[in-house]
């Protein structure tokens, strides 16, 4: 019998807790005298400001062009990588012959590549889509990588002796080995994509919510600026929470999430 209704319902009930106690403490700090209200506003003032930012078209158009460049790097990285990944793993020497290059590229900070972005696009679309390609398709490839290793060496050789092309061993044996490796790899590079799009909007200048909270923290509006990073980590749960949907719609026939639906 599935315990999923309820162990949803206590996750759910642990979760509101820790965002009340959160709250609380918020509230409490300036309200005490902790810390000046200048500097930190109760969660009330705070919330209350939010509502109101909410009711303008400018935070909204701004939170569109966030979710676009987001959107857009997140996909251009993704199937750039699914589709560099599968290569390097299926062509016998390349795996090899690309490690080093990965090892060293792979751990260059995406922020610093901020003036190059600025340099060659200036405060706009591309700079953001600069940083948020490069930060995610990292994330993409080395899982996809993984994936392709994990595909057992008897059944392809099985399947190569049996005569199926590339193309078919691609689909039907590397690919279903690798996709959960690939979820994993998309639910890592959303987070990243989304903080990436927001930091380039924030340090370039790059129209969206970055943007809106730089302006915010240079007219001295701090209860706005707290308004629009709480909007930020907002947006920023939806964004897992639908990856985290898509993943487990997606791998509906993996034990793992067979698994995780029973308990």
């Amino acid at each position: 019998m599935s315990r999923t209704p309820f162990g949803a319902r206590r996750r759910l009930l642990y979760g509101l807790a820790g965002l009340a106690g959160l709250l609380a403490l918020v509230e409490a700090v300036p309200r005490l005298g902790l810390v000046d209200e200048r500097y930190l506003p109760p969660a009330t003032t705070i919330l209350a400001t939010l509502a109101r930012e909410l009711a303008t078209a400018g935070l909204w158009i701004a939170l569109g062009e966030t979710l676009i460049g987001w959107a857009l790097g997140l996909a251009i990285a993704f199937f750039l990588a699914v589709a560099i990944g599968v290569v390097i793993g299926i062509v016998p020497g390349l795996r090899a012959a690309t490690t080093s290059t990965i090892e060293f590229l792979r751990p260059i900070p995406s922020v610093a590549l901020v003036p190059l972005a600025t340099l060659l696009y200036g405060p706009s679309l591309s700079s953001t889509l600069l940083l948020v390609v490069y930060a995610s398709f990292w994330q993409v490839l080395i899982q996809v990588l993984y994936g392709v290793a994990a595909v057992d060496s008897v059944a392809y050789d099985t399947a190569r002796s049996y005569g199926l092309g590339s193309w078919s061993r691609v689909r039907h044996l590397i690919w279903p080995t690798a996709l959960p490796y690939v979820m994993t790899g998309l639910r890592l590079a959303a987070a990243v994509a989304f903080i990436l799009a927001v930091t380039a909007e924030l340090v370039i200048g790059s129209p969206g919510l970055g943007a809106e909270i730089q302006v915010a923290q240079s007219s001295g509006a701090v209860p706005a600026v707290y308004a629009l990073i709480v909007l930020a980590g907002l947006v920023g749960i939806g964004v897992n929470v639908a990856v985290r949907f898509l993943e487990r719609r997606v791998l509906s026939w993996h034990p793992s999430v067979r698994s995780e639906a029973t308990t």
